[in-house]
């Protein structure tokens, strides 16, 4: 039996190739497609010629009867748009010639140059500064009569007498929202430091006389000899006591309020509390507003109460500062704060 003769081996060019009918089939679809672009390009022409402006207007017909001038343009010209030369309206002509006329008017009848020390002032010599002080002015002759009153009345009659309690507190509202509140907060609540005015916990008195006298002289204020002052050690800076007993200490404290503490650090601590605090903060922790000293068996805390601020607190002293204000504000303008300030609910 005679075998079958089998095909040549195809070329890797021929088409009879199954590896190669995909490719070849690729660059004949390529080249259709290519030829298709290439077709489809329309022929190159001569590029516009620049568009050249008009040496003058023309006339552009009429319009409801009326000549029509063709606007002229300025030779600028992209993708068919034209820009033309169109005048300014009158209108917008006028208006930028008035303001000029405004301005150099306003130059000369008020303060507008600036000079090396002070601004020209200007004809009619008015500006903002004067303006206040006369307004200033105005209120204090207005109530100048309240004022007196307030001033010749004893602090715990003011209360007593409407018109006068009234006043006080309008104005002692003011006066805390610009002079006190960026200490003891808009609230009057305080701030770790700042005393909480809220409250019936005081350091120097509550009553209305505390704090007028607190208000006229401040606290530790270096600029007035008659300011409130008291010091506190400073129990570990000055080597007054060990680290050990301050921890100890602060223990105690803690003791005396209630606060969680360490058993054996509170009444280690209990000695050296009697020895170096009971001085000032009394034996059972109520502290002695003559001297300043805050009462440490309550909930308030200036600083706060945790062991880590009780341990720096004790080792470095504070020493807050209130400034005394009788240089600043008048005698009725204080009032006015003390009323404000025993009125917010912890005045005694």
């Amino acid at each position: 039996m005679s075998e079958t003769p089998r095909d040549p081996a195809d070329d890797h060019a021929s088409p009879a190739n199954p590896d190669n009918r995909i490719g070849l089939g690729r660059q004949s679809a390529d080249a259709d497609h290519a030829a298709k672009i290439a077709g489809d390009i329309p022929p190159r022409t001569a590029p516009d010629a620049p568009v050249t402006p008009r040496a003058k207007a023309r006339r552009g017909g009429k319009r409801h009867g009326v000549a029509q001038q063709e606007t002229p343009s300025t030779g600028h010209q992209w993708d068919g748009i034209t820009e033309y030369d169109n005048p300014m309206p009158r209108w917008w002509l006028w208006t930028f010639y008035a303001t000029i006329v405004w301005a150099i008017g306003y130059v000369i009848a008020y303060p507008a140059i600036p000079m090396v020390t002070q601004a020209t002032q200007g004809l009619l010599k008015t500006n903002a500064r004067s303006e206040v002080a006369a307004e200033i002015d105005r209120f204090a002759q207005a109530n100048a009569s309240v004022q007196s009153a307030l001033v010749a009345a004893d602090l715990d009659d003011i209360p007593a007498d409407p018109q006068l309690m009234g006043f006080a507190t309008n104005a002692g509202g003011a006066l805390y929202r610009t002079w006190c509140a960026q200490c003891h907060g808009a609230g009057a609540a305080g701030a770790p430091g700042y005393p909480n005015l809220l409250d019936d916990s005081w350091l120097w008195g509550g009553s209305l006389a505390d704090i007028h006298l607190t208000l006229q002289h401040g606290i530790r204020d270096p600029l007035d000899p008659d300011t409130r002052y008291s010091e506190m050690p400073r129990y570990g800076t000055d080597e007054l006591l060990e680290p050990a007993q301050i921890v100890q200490v602060a223990g105690f404290v803690r003791s005396l309020s209630g606060l969680d503490h360490d058993a054996a650090d509170a009444a280690a601590g209990a000695g050296i509390y009697a020895d170096n605090c009971a001085a000032c903060h009394m034996d059972d922790g109520s502290g002695d507003r003559g001297q300043g000293a805050p009462a440490l068996n309550d909930q308030v805390w200036l600083y706060g109460s945790d062991p880590e601020t009780l341990v720096r607190i004790i080792s470095q002293g504070p020493y807050g500062v209130m400034p005394a204000w009788s240089d600043r504000l008048s005698e009725a303008e204080i009032r006015s704060l003390a009323v404000y300030v025993h009125g917010l609910g912890g005045g005694e």
